[in-house]
């Protein structure tokens, strides 16, 4: 069995027993990446060299200077910097990008003491649900290895699932760092905008993306948000609030919590299972001591329409920069300045991304401005409100994290009701800049993952933790991992 199985804390105590050192941790993360990685493909980069010599300079350093995530391996989605390590998002744009710094969240996970082991796959500039829009590989979900891990961080899910290591960072513009977790049958967090610091992250949707921990436990995510929250003046849109100690609320304690259920997140296009499972996790938190209700988040029937002219339009400003000049992929031979405009965007991007940053020119475009831009920002304001009127009388909002369980790769989904619930259930809550995670909470008849999604109010990822944890520990889903996470490629 992989030591990355095992939760922080117990890999902790085995630290400070001297049962193993730093550098069989990082090994072992190693054995299993190279046993079960060229079936999943969750990895872009390693850097196995840089991370074993790391390790074993942190096994001098004294126990009494060490902390809890001190020591243990993490992956990091391909979209955040990384110095001297390559960073590609994915894409034939950058495929020889090295960067020389690191991004503030990488800065703080090497304060931490964690070490990273690699950068992991996605969609293509973080645009996709499947992980099958990468440039260089698709990955396979862990559990069902014809199927997808989710999207777009799918490498940092199925890494993770795969017991390949023990935390993972991934980035949330529209449910990606969520749907994934669900997908894979872990824990993610999409933290309040603003939590974390995006300075150094590639943005895809500026007003949207977040930086995200996923973890096999709730404990372990929240050890991870507490490491990498917090200001930093280099990001204007980081937060001075406060980090309170995430773990140290985990209680198991929530009686007289109120609980929304919206209707609109339970109806049609919900599978029937999905719907079963989340049922039953409702009845597990009641008999903790909560309440529910449902409630009603009117808008968010709007939710899928707006986020494809907000995030298009964002993208569309954000990846000009990628000119083939200043920024990516120069082609080879071409013999003017309009050649190397036209032939580095056609060569350099993939086909999503070209259709994405079309579709925003033309929704920021003179004549279409106003009905497309300017109106979608205003229904984003009224998505804002409804979350805003429910958590007047409720702690928390609770429903599925996706409307049905991995899909086939390859496998369109052409139903476009679930498509349409999908997007429903995850894009709204980034619309409103507030938290959510997705955790566990059952398994369908073909032995996929089933995930819950709790939503909170701005900054109160305590909240959610609390919550997660409760059910976490009033259940056995969590324990599940698949066959090939258990060192059985």
């Amino acid at each position: 069995m992989t030591l990355m199985n095992k939760t922080a804390a117990e890999l902790q105590a085995l630290l400070h027993n001297r049962e193993v050192s730093v550098k069989e941790v990082t090994e072992d993360s190693f054995k299993q990446i190279k046993a079960v990685d060229d079936k999943v493909k969750a990895f872009l980069t390693l850097t196995e060299e840089d991370a074993i010599a790391r390790a074993e300079k942190l096994d001098n350093e004294p126990f009494e200077n060490r902390g809890s995530l001190f020591g243990l391996p993490i992956g990091i989605k391909d979209n955040i910097i990384t110095k001297g390590t390559k960073t590609t998002c994915a894409s034939k744009m950058l495929e020889d990008f090295v960067p020389v710094y690191d991004a503030t969240v990488v800065e703080k996970v090497n304060q931490a003491g964690l070490i990273s082991v690699g950068k992991l796959n996605m969609d293509e500039f973080a645009m996709g649900s499947t992980t099958e829009r990468s440039a260089f590989q698709t990955t396979h979900n862990p559990w069902g290895l014809d199927r997808v891990p989710g999207g777009s961080s799918g490498g940092s899910a199925a890494a993770v699932a795969a017991g390949e290591v023990l935390f993972s960072l991934g980035t949330d513009t529209g449910g990606s760092v969520r749907q994934p977790a669900a997908f894979c049958g872990i824990v993610g967090m999409k933290p309040t905008y603003g939590r974390v610091s995006r300075y150094g992250l590639v943005a895809f949707a500026s007003s949207l993306d977040q930086i995200g921990p996923l973890t096999r436990t709730v404990e372990d995510n929240a050890l991870l948000l507490g490491a990498i929250a917090g200001i930093d003046h280099r990001d204007s849109s980081s937060s001075p609030n406060q980090v309170p100690d995430f773990k140290a609320g985990l209680t198991g304690d929530i009686k007289g919590l109120r609980i929304g259920v919206p209707k609109e997140y339970m109806g049609e296009g919900v599978s029937p299972e999905v719907k079963a499972s989340v049922e039953a996790a409702l009845t597990v938190l009641e008999s903790l001591g909560a309440t529910r209700d449902e409630v009603s988040l009117p808008h968010s029937h709007y939710a899928s329409p707006t986020y494809y002219a907000i995030a298009t339009a964002e993208a569309s400003s954000n990846l000009a920069r990628f000119d083939g000049i200043r920024y990516g992929y120069h082609p080879k031979g071409a013999k003017n300045l309009e050649e190397i405009y036209l032939r580095a965007r056609a060569e350099g991007f993939g086909t999503e991304v070209k259709k994405r940053i079309l579709y925003g020119t033309y929704a920021l475009s003179a004549d279409h401005h106003e009905d497309l831009y300017v109106k979608a920002m205003k229904v984003r304001t009224l998505i804002a409100r409804d979350f805003n009127s429910v958590f007047e009388n409720y702690d928390v909002i609770v429903g599925p994290t996706s409307a049905t369980t991995a899909y086939e790769i390859g496998g369109v989904v052409r139903d476009p009701l679930t498509l349409y619930t999908n997007d429903i259930l995850t894009v709204s809550v980034n619309f409103a800049g507030i938290p959510a995670i997705s955790i566990p909470c059952g398994f369908s008849d073909e032995g996929l993952p089933i995930g819950l999604q709790i939503i909170g109010k701005h900054f109160d990822e305590a909240t959610l933790y609390r919550v997660a944890h409760a059910f976490e520990q009033a259940t056995e889903f969590h324990k599940r991992t698949p066959s090939i996470g258990e060192g059985q490629a």
